[in-house]
């Protein structure tokens, strides 16, 4: 898929973000993540993501309500709530559903559409890249935010804005969607709430 195929004003509007977290996060895969850095597009098609909601989930950053680290979440969907983990690395995800509900969804792998050398000299330091590092490019939520230079001054972008935003894309169909418990937590392990497009080869873990 190439990015000219899809229209740059073809963005999802801010209804879109404000419904049920899993509705959304199903319905964002195959969508394209965005960013526009002066003028230059990097971008990426969604093939894996989780869903995390404070009201019943332990593994949300929400769940014991809110600080300053997590305010982004609650101030409704259609913004970008950035975190940094362990110290070293960044993570990015689309916050949903209404004011105060505190619902977000991790972007887990993108397979890369538009942007590679730029992605690849953010992450490797080289313009070009190997099959196996364009394999691995933006097939975890820290690697997407290294490959898209997004770091703490991208929290609380408004993600229909003209700086990260999503594209629509053709649905992904049902049986295309498979869902599974999430990956690297320790609490509410149980729940079936990582979803990703069955057999593609861009997910963190097959």
């Amino acid at each position: 898929m190439k990015l000219e195929q899809i229209s740059l004003q073809n963005k999802l509007t801010g209804k879109f973000y404000t419904r049920n977290v899993h509705t959304v996060a199903k319905e964002l895969l195959g969508k394209i993540f965005v960013r526009n850095i002066a003028g230059e597009i990097l971008a990426g098609k969604i093939v894996e993501l989780e869903a995390y909601d404070g009201k019943i989930d332990e593994a949300a950053h929400t769940f014991r309500g809110k600080t300053k680290r997590n305010e982004v979440m609650y101030k409704g969907g259609g913004l970008l709530y950035v975190y940094f983990t362990y110290g070293m690395h960044f993570c990015c995800n689309v916050v949903t559903g209404k004011k105060d509900e505190g619902k977000a969804i991790l972007i887990r792998a993108l397979e890369p559409v538009e942007g590679i050398i730029t992605m690849s000299s953010n992450r490797f330091d080289k313009k070009e890249c190997t099959y196996k590092e364009l394999m691995n490019l933006t097939n975890g939520p820290a690697k997407i935010c290294e490959a898209f230079g997004i770091k703490r001054e991208q929290n609380g972008v408004d993600l229909c804005g003209d700086e990260i935003f999503i594209l629509e894309a053709p649905k992904i169909i049902k049986s295309s969607i498979t869902a599974s418990t999430r990956i690297g937590i320790k609490k509410s392990v149980n729940l079936p709430w990582r979803y990703y497009i069955k057999n593609n080869p861009f997910i963190s873990r097959k």
